[in-house]
């Protein structure tokens, strides 16, 4: 059949990004998954970029999940996912935390950590208020709080207190619009942690001020000096929680995409149904993975920490002998060194590293106030390649000062 081209329809001369949604189209791509896509480019580089483990899912995690698929075990589970999961995980968080939740109406399984937050965030948000976020921190954060008509505020925290939030930074940051505050510790990027007695005055403030806290929990595992403590456990904080956590860090379960929100009944409530509407639930077989390394998976888990530990000793010496001032993390996998002394942007630091060197780490000025003139090197990867890693970066520095 011939077609006649003035029947055709006519192309408007739009531009496709015109249709799109404004908050959407003024986002920018992550930097972290841009110097991800240029280290996949090159095998010659050595990335300290992306924080992923370098282990491998236990075997006996996978088998768990082959076994299910071999038994047929491929259809849907509850929305809110297996009832046996959730016990699980109640029952981890009580024992290892000392934070209650009633698996029944208390805690939902989610596409990773990141689809917590993201539930958390739009479950609570009306447009125009504002989620108070300490910063260096994920870089996840404030956009999905601009994709839910928040207005995302930072709270800028500093090495000279080893990036911990303080009342006195939460308070001169509040307004009568505040409404969330999103913890992280262990911190991504700097590796901070928070004890008991540095929670207790946060606490304070969260109540005076009537605040609802997402406290993002994924490294609470990967805590090197002392115990975890769960900003949900500090007295009068539980119900204000909303407690976010998964897998993929402790357990090595990145590309499982397995976490879990804990709250209050009418919070996760209010999550559910967003969950409901968007992913229906958690795919079944990495839920059987999941139960598996709760179950039976804590001593690989311990062993992986253990070899973290390792490597943190190793590459926060390596950077200050090289001259890169560096603050000891206490928790995650990250370093977080200072390149003041270089004269460079983070920026510019991390594109010459990795073009003139060729490793790959993130510029700071990515995670928010307080990243610029810092660079976050992750240590999950091996100790020849930590070695490595670090002899390229202190021929670089070398050649710069």
């Amino acid at each position: 059949m011939i077609v006649n081209e003035e029947q055709l329809p006519k192309n408007s001369g739009k531009s496709m990004s015109s249709y799109l949604a404004p908050l959407v189209r003024d986002i920018q791509p992550s930097g972290i998954r841009k110097f991800f896509d240029l280290v996949s480019e090159n095998k010659d580089i050595i990335t300290l970029g992306v924080g992923e483990p370098d282990f491998v899912t236990p075997w006996h995690v996978r088998e768990a999940c082959v076994y299910s698929l071999e038994r047929g075990f491929t259809g849907y589970t509850s929305n809110a996912g297996m009832p046996e999961l959730r016990e699980a995980i109640a029952k981890y968080l009580y024992e290892s935390f000392h934070t209650a939740y009633d698996p029944k109406d208390e805690i939902i399984v989610t596409v990773g950590g990141s689809e917590a937050i993201d539930l958390a965030l739009r479950a609570l948000i009306v447009p125009g208020d504002e989620i108070l976020i300490p910063e260096p921190c994920y870089i996840s954060y404030s956009p999905i709080t601009s994709i839910g008509g928040g207005i995302a505020v930072g709270i800028e925290t500093t090495a000279e207190n080893d990036f911990k939030l303080t009342a006195e930074a939460l308070e001169a940051k509040i307004t009568p619009k505040s409404k969330v505050l999103i913890l992280c510790y262990p911190s991504n990027p700097t590796g901070t942690t928070m004890t008991y007695e540095d929670w207790l005055p946060i606490a304070k403030v969260v109540e005076k001020h009537d605040l609802i806290v997402i406290s993002d929990e994924i490294y609470a595992e990967l805590t090197y000096e002392g115990k975890h403590v769960s900003f949900a456990s500090i007295p009068g904080m539980k119900d204000r929680t909303i407690l976010v956590s998964g897998f993929s860090k402790a357990f090595a379960m990145t590309g499982w995409r397995m976490g879990y929100v804990c709250a209050h009944p009418e919070l996760t409530s209010a999550m559910l149904k967003i969950h409901q509407y968007t992913v229906m639930c958690a795919p079944a077989m990495g839920q059987v993975a999941a139960l598996e390394a709760l179950t039976y998976g804590m001593e690989e888990k311990d062993r992986m920490i253990e070899s973290y530990n390792q490597r943190r000793r190793l590459i926060v010496k390596g950077l200050c002998d090289i001259g890169l001032d560096c603050h000891e993390p206490q928790g995650a996998f990250y370093a977080f060194p200072s390149i003041k002394r270089t004269g460079l942007s983070s920026d510019e630091f991390a594109h010459r590293l990795l073009k003139e060197a060729k490793v790959a780490a993130v510029p700071g000025s990515v995670f928010g106030l307080g990243g610029e003139g810092f660079i976050r090197c992750s240590y999950a990867t091996s100790i020849s390649q930590l070695n490595e890693a670090l002899e390229r970066i202190g021929k670089f520095v070398e050649k710069l000062t």
